[in-house]
């Protein structure tokens, strides 16, 4: 491959990427007419049209998003390859972005990075939260954290957590003037805290189990949030029943500030996991954060 192609397609990548000549430039330390210049180029020896530009905005084409999945992801091999350079150094250093939902980040994955940085503190994290099931290779993240279940065969996978539960819970105050629900179907009669996940647009269900059998239970009520603190703050508050991972509300559940309602319907399922493509080469930074989070009372899912 000719050189200039090499530097053209690594202009292409951080432009297509960045969504913006002026992000790129600044990225690539060049100026944003040398980009555009060598984005008119490459567009010429390919014979195709890679990038659509507006006064405002720049996207990829349908061949130059086909061309950023095939690219992206072997400049992002090569990337990892030169950082696992670093074991030559004294500690180990470069940029670990990760993509997870809010609970994880919260609960597993933020006091495990803080710790990591006071020892190593030319590592970087960037957390990213989504509930989606991103495509952690197009988005060119170096590893996702989620469920067991949510995650895909083809991916290495490291348990870094227990099981975990779900709790329903409200305020004495929000029972002070409705009945407690006996079963997952007397929920709809209730006023109920709802979570819109932001990456799907929708409400998100109420998952019950008991004896083998299953409910997943669509509620109503006055209130929808797209986060765990607001649903929990709008529930101690006494406006309805939420649906929240159990170590959220258990120090209120001892204090008497909530009361936990439907709890033989909420079985233990699959905790979180840390999962990379099995191609990934680890750096040494990487491995540092993967044997920190790994949950050391149970396997690693294969």
């Amino acid at each position: 491959m000719a050189r200039e192609n090499l530097n053209d397609l690594t202009a292409f990548v951080a432009v297509a990427s960045e969504r913006s000549f002026t992000r790129a430039a600044a990225k690539l330390g060049v100026s944003t007419s040398a980009l555009s210049h060598a984005m008119r180029g490459l567009e010429e020896r390919m014979g195709l049209r890679l990038l659509t530009r507006t006064t405002r905005s720049v996207s990829a084409t349908e061949a130059g998003e086909r061309l950023l999945r095939i690219v992206g992801p072997r400049f992002d091999e090569i990337d990892a390859e030169l950082a696992g350079l670093t074991e030559l150094r004294e500690k180990p250093a470069g940029t670990i972005r990760i993509t997870t939902s809010e609970h994880a980040a919260e609960a597993i994955l933020w006091p495990t990075v803080s710790k990591l940085l006071r020892s190593y503190p030319d590592i970087h994290v960037e957390i990213v939260i989504d509930y989606g099931l991103t495509d952690i290779v197009a988005e060119r993240y170096d590893a996702g954290i989620r469920l067991g279940e949510q995650v895909a065969k083809d991916m290495i996978a490291v348990r870094i957590g227990p099981d975990l539960r779900m709790a329903v819970v409200g305020a004495p105050s929000y029972f002070a003037n409705h009945p407690k629900p006996k079963t997952p179907q007397d929920l709809p009669a209730h006023g109920c805290i709802n979570m819109r996940l932001p990456t799907r647009g929708g409400l998100s269900v109420w998952r019950f189990e008991k004896r083998g059998r299953e409910l997943n239970v669509r509620v109503e009520g006055p209130l929808v949030f797209n986060n765990i603190a607001l649903r929990r703050n709008a529930m101690l508050a006494g406006f309805g029943l939420a649906y929240l991972p159990e170590d959220q509300v258990q120090r209120h559940l001892a204090d008497g500030r909530l009361i936990r309602v439907l709890d033989d319907w909420c079985q233990p399922f699959s905790g979180y996991h840390l999962y990379y493509p099995s191609r990934r080469q680890a750096t040494p930074a990487f491995a540092l954060l993967v044997d920190a989070l790994r949950y050391r009372s149970a396997p690693d899912k294969k």
